[in-house]
């Protein structure tokens, strides 16, 4: 018997709809499918906006890290330290906001301290030595003081015969012949710097300066010598400085390693350097320059420059090989294997990571997660000035972070744990180079020798990147541990405040050698009175 009619047709208007619900739900799907990959292409996109406009910045922005202050910016700050349980008002002097104020103008007794002075008085010329009215001749009666010139007199170099003594009893001479031997005296003659050369110790002191010093690489000094009328080639200066460094600074420099590892803080910092002829490697493969130096623990700074093929972590442990105490870094992981370390992560190193996650045109946004963290971390750079404007000794240096800082960092760090940051932003690069390293961030709070970054040592270093733009690599391992070795004796000069070429010279004077006993040495460091009556003030 056949359908009716009617329920024919409701089943094909059944089916016809069943068709459409799984078109529409395929639809659906697509449309989910869809919106998926656009919100992913636009995480995508706003991720390589942000690399664009990092890069950018990089290339063509400032590298300053300030941070500008607006009306109303500490009010995340004190709800923050009201939740973290408050530490009371601010005092009077805390509250007030710094304004700038320009530098006095030195006076010229400040500006040529330490500089060599003369009087130079300009005499009558012919015309006045008489007197007008009547010709008697006039009498000087005093001088006028005019105005205070700064001559410069370019350098020059001279060539130096050496010769010596010989002298002869003129007794003996007279004896007769045989009956007694002819006695004969000749002056003692320093030794030379560098045997069968001409090179002096003023002229090496003064290649060794205008490179590490002055970053001025040897093919430079080369034109500037001809200038002086001077025929030297790069090479012989390359020679000078290897020689001497391995000769004459490398026991100094052994002395100073001794005395920094007998330290309790230290702080560390590593860069690239390209050296060409390093047996079984590329040109192109990248060493490292390592910088060690003392931390802030009172006693006289000690900066060492180290020269590695490669940036393993054994380098560290085998350079700090005896330390034992606390080192202020980054948080690169090959330091994590010093046996018997307290590791102390730089608190700028944190910042600058979440100053680069800032969205362009977003630094005064402080509704943006990463404009937050910049502004976490002012506000412990702040407590740090201020306790070192109050001339806080390290028990109250202590004293002070556990009671203004220790409530800013629970409040950073719980917020920390609220943030949900995009994924490959550098907003999350931030996030997680806090999280990871948190106890290298808090070490700090246990003494207050602890740095809170690690700006000392970068502060050292950069006068390696600055001089690397310059000579661009060194040409052989040999040449690179020279280099390191002078850095070195540069560094210490300025830290200890002495005249740079004035030091090297006075080492290259001295000579000292592999034998020299460490009691010899010490007088030669830049902390004897000695020294720093020697080398101190002006060329």
């Amino acid at each position: 018997m056949a359908k009716d009619p009617i329920d024919s047709k409701i089943m094909e208007y059944k089916d016809t709809i069943s068709q459409l619900n799984m078109t529409v739900k395929s639809q659906n799907e697509i449309i989910v499918s869809l919106r998926q990959t656009i919100d992913a292409n636009n995480e995508i996109i706003t991720v390589l906006n942000e690399k664009v406009d990092y890069l950018t910045k990089k290339l063509f922005g400032t590298s300053s890290e300030k941070s500008k202050n607006v009306e109303g910016q500490l009010g995340l700050f004190d709800e923050a330290e009201q939740e973290a349980g408050a530490y009371g008002e601010p005092s009077a002097e805390e509250s007030v906001v710094r304004e700038h104020a320009r530098k006095a103008k030195g006076t010229h007794a400040e500006l040529f301290k330490g500089v060599p002075a003369k009087d130079e008085v300009i005499p009558l010329s012919e015309g006045q030595k008489h007197c007008g009215d009547c010709g008697a001749e006039m009498e000087v009666i005093g001088r006028e003081f005019v105005r205070r010139e700064f001559r410069f007199t370019p350098a020059k170099g001279e060539v130096v015969n050496i010769y010596r003594e010989t002298a002869k009893c003129p007794v003996c001479c007279e004896a007769p012949a045989m009956e007694k031997a002819v006695s004969f005296v000749k002056a003692h003659v320093p030794e030379a710097l560098i045997p069968h050369s001409y090179a002096s110790a003023c002229a090496v002191a003064w290649t060794m300066y205008q490179k590490y010093a002055n970053s001025m690489p040897l093919y430079r000094q080369e034109q500037d010598w001809k200038q002086m009328g001077v025929t030297l080639n790069r090479s012989t200066l390359a020679n000078w400085i290897v020689y001497c460094a391995g000769n004459y600074f490398s026991p100094l420099y052994d002395y100073f390693h001794r005395e920094l590892v007998k330290r309790q803080f230290l702080m560390a910092d590593e860069t690239r350097v390209q050296v060409l002829k390093e047996p079984g490697r590329n040109a192109e493969t990248d060493s490292f320059m390592w910088l060690f130096r003392t931390g802030e623990d009172g006693s006289w700074p000690i900066i060492l420059y180290k020269y590695t093929q490669t940036r393993a972590g054994f380098n560290a442990a085998d350079f700090l090989k005896g330390f034992k105490g606390y080192l202020e870094t980054d948080c690169y992981q090959g330091y994590n294997s010093l046996p018997e370390v307290k590791r102390c992560c730089c608190w700028a190193h944190l910042r600058r990571y979440f100053v680069e996650a800032v969205p362009k045109g977003k630094e005064l946004d402080y509704s943006n997660p990463a404009a937050q963290g910049v502004q976490y971390c002012n506000k412990l750079f702040e407590y740090e000035r201020q306790s070192r404007e109050k001339g806080h000794s390290y028990e109250q240096r202590k004293e002070y972070r556990l009671k203004k800082e220790r409530p800013v960092l629970d409040a950073f760090w719980e917020w920390v744990s609220e943030q949900s940051p995009g994924k490959g932003t550098r907003f999350e690069k931030a996030v997680n180079y806090a999280q990871n390293h948190k106890a290298g961030f808090m070490a700090y709070l246990e003494d207050g020798r602890c740095s809170f970054s690690n700006n000392l040592s970068e502060n050292a270093i950069r006068p390696f990147t600055v001089g690397r733009r310059n000579w661009l690599f060194s040409d052989t391992p040999n040449g690179a541990e020279a280099s390191a070795i002078v850095y070195t004796m540069v560094e210490m000069a300025k830290a200890h405040d002495l005249n740079i070429y004035k030091y090297l010279n006075h080492l290259l004077e001295h000579l000292p050698g592999t034998r020299t006993a460490d009691s010899e040495l010490s007088r030669l460091a830049p902390w004897d009175p000695d020294v720093i009556s020697k080398c101190s003030g002006a060329m």
